[in-house]
């Protein structure tokens, strides 16, 4: 997986990209911990449960289903995120769905379980540029962790950076009059 501080930025430079009128700073927020909820189910390793379980990492959190039950929830919340339902929850669901492609893009794991519950298969894309992150909070601040978060730069961080700029060179000169 990407660390939990990648996670995050393509989907607030999405947010930032489309500007405030579209995705409040409460939205903008609410997406950033879309994008990490799947993995909260980290927290079963302390509690004994099975990597390969449906309810281990990269399980049911990093499903279809998951994504959806998000983008219902933060449909409920489209009141409070000052954003329409469809808009709040369309988010939401993209949000997770956003990590489960940047997991399925790594080079470590036992993969996504995308379909669970209708497949208990777990699946990778073809292409798996980013390096797997240490799952111990220790090891991500080592020297393997740096190598990870450099391979994240490159391949997560530099093109939502890309977005972002040049949404607001496209802003900035759809501003101007001749």
């Amino acid at each position: 997986m990407p660390t939990i501080f990648s996670h995050p930025v393509p989907m607030l430079a999405l947010g930032v990209a489309l500007g405030r009128r579209r995705v409040s700073p409460r939205l903008l927020l609410a997406i950033a911990f879309f994008a990490v909820a799947p993995d909260l189910d980290g927290i079963g390793f302390y509690l004994g449960v099975p990597y390969a379980s449906w309810l281990g990492h990269r399980g049911f959190s990093h499903s279809i289903v998951f994504a959806l039950l998000c983008g219902l929830f933060g449909a409920g919340l489209a009141p409070w995120l000052r954003a329409s339902r469809l808009w709040a929850g369309g988010l939401a669901f993209l949000a997770v769905a956003s990590h489960i492609a940047l997991d399925a893009l790594t080079s470590g794991g036992l993969g996504v379980a995308v379909l669970w519950p209708f497949s208990e298969a777990r699946y990778f894309f073809p292409w798996r540029p980013i390096q797997v992150s240490p799952m111990n909070p220790a090891r991500l601040f080592s020297e393997r962790g740096l190598a990870v978060f450099y391979s994240e730069c490159i391949l997560i961080w530099l093109p939502s950076l890309a977005l972002v700029l040049v949404s607001r060179a496209l802003r900035f000169w759809g501003r101007r009059k001749p």
